[in-house]
Formats: structure tokens, C-alpha cells, sequence
């Protein structure tokens, strides 16, 4: 499959945005309160649909590079293998308990409200027309999840705990959210981690939560090496295509 950096940004995205959305989606049906389980389904529901948009536009940009038309958004997320893709590693970890997912995806929002912004502005006009649109999405993952992040942190002695563990299973995993894709993105990149770091803080000091010193970060998601969760995530969500190729709705 010919690339170009371009597009390796594109399938990037729309990866972080597959894998992060099929992780929210395993807790339909399971969530708490019927309202934070539609709310989390919706935020899912959201994510997909900002895959599919970037998915679209890495396959037109593949299929205008090679000259032909066999990329599609389906092909792409089904007919890829682990190392293909380039998704952050926070976004495959798994859902743990109710508060490790909360603290994943307010986490996630927190990066992706400010790289939004700046992709709003891009030379690109499909990818800031998608950037502008997710958005809108965006600010209200944040503002869900920051609330919920508060809530349990800052409020009964197991909440607060089950907030600490969850801090400590995913800090490893932040430092990658904010490293530039590609060179030329550095500067901007570095605005975006600094907005990142003071949402995180103005949000972890209302919620009473520790911020880990000295942690040691892990990477290898945008260039492809990933834990030994997105393995068997890529197994159950391929799983239908690839037992029956070419099927169609």
C-alpha cells in the first residue's frame, strides 16, 4: 500500500479515534446508570464517526497516490494488521474499572480539544472541515468526563482509590498523546501539550488526584508497536470481514 506521511497522519488519526471508540462501545449495556451508559455509547458513536471521516480521506489520498480505487474506509480498518496501525497506546488499553475509563477518555480529550483546534486551521480544507466538525464532539467528551473525573476523585474514599489506580495504569501511556506525528508539526505540538498539561492539572487538583513524578513513559503506538491488548481488540473487531471478505449489508 503506497504512503506518504501525509497519509500515514490521516490513518493516525482515524486510528486512535477506531480503537478508542470500539474500547467505549464494550461497556453498552454495562455501565452503572442507564444515563452515563448511553452517554459513553454516544461518545463511542462519536469517535467512530470521526474515524470514518479520516478513513475516507486517507483512502481518496491512497487511491489518487497509486491510481486506482480499491482503498476504502472498510479496507482500512479491517484489512490492516497490528503493526500497521499507528494509534496511541492509551486508547487500546483496556476499560478496567468504571473509573480507569473515565480517567482514559478525559485524558484523551483533553489532547484531542486543543489538537482539534489547531487542525481546524489546517492548509488541508477536508481535514479542517473534519477537524472543525469532531470538534464540537470533542467539547463535550471533555467537559463529560472532566466532571466524572471530579466527582469520583474528589469523592468517597473507594472512588478516590479506584481514581489513584486508575492515574497509576494509564500515566505511563500520556506522554506519547502529544508527540509530534510528523516534524513539522513539533511547534504546534508543543501548544497543544501545553494546553494538555494545564487541563490535566487544573482537573486533577479539583479532583484531589496525584500527578506522578519521575514516571516512566512508554511508546511505540505511532510508529506501530503496540502492547499485547490491540492484538486481540483487532482479533474480535476483524473478525467478521475477514471470515466472510466482501461482505455487504
Amino acid at each position: 500500500m503506497p504512503s506518504t506521511p501525509r497519509i500515514d497522519y490521516l490513518l493516525h488519526l482515524a486510528d486512535t479515534n477506531l480503537i478508542l471508540s470500539h474500547r467505549n462501545s464494550e461497556w453498552c449495556g454495562h455501565g452503572p446508570i442507564l444515563e452515563q451508559d448511553i452517554a459513553l455509547t454516544n461518545i463511542a458513536l462519536d469517535l467512530l464517526g470521526q474515524a470514518r471521516l479520516f478513513y475516507q480521506h486517507a483512502a481518496q489520498a491512497l487511491n489518487a497516490t497509486a491510481g486506482t480505487d480499491t482503498q476504502t474506509e472498510d479496507s482500512l480498518a479491517y484489512w490492516r494488521n497490528e503493526r500497521e496501525f499507528r494509534n496511541h497506546l492509551i486508547s487500546e488499553q483496556p476499560n478496567g474499572h468504571w473509573g480507569q475509563t473515565i480517567l482514559r477518555q478525559f485524558l484523551f480529550s483533553a489532547y484531542q480539544h486543543p489538537l482539534y483546534t489547531w487542525l481546524s486551521a489546517s492548509e488541508d480544507r477536508e481535514l479542517a472541515a473534519i477537524a472543525a466538525k469532531s470538534l464540537k464532539e470533542t467539547t463535550y467528551h471533555l467537559r463529560w468526563s472532566k466532571e466524572w473525573v471530579i466527582r469520583l476523585g474528589d469523592g468517597t474514599e473507594e472512588s478516590r482509590a479506584k481514581m489513584v489506580d486508575a492515574v497509576e495504569q494509564l500515566w505511563t501511556y500520556t506522554a506519547e498523546l502529544t508527540d509530534a506525528f510528523l516534524p513539522e508539526h513539533a511547534p504546534m505540538m508543543q501548544t497543544v501539550a501545553n494546553q494538555w498539561q494545564q487541563t490535566v492539572e487544573d482537573v486533577f487538583q479539583q479532583a484531589t488526584l496525584p500527578i506522578p513524578a519521575n514516571a516512566y513513559m512508554q511508546r511505540g503506538g505511532l510508529t506501530g508497536i503496540h502492547t499485547e491488548h490491540l492484538g486481540f481488540l483487532l482479533a474480535e473487531m476483524q473478525y467478521l470481514q475477514r471470515s466472510h471478505p466482501g461482505a455487504t449489508w
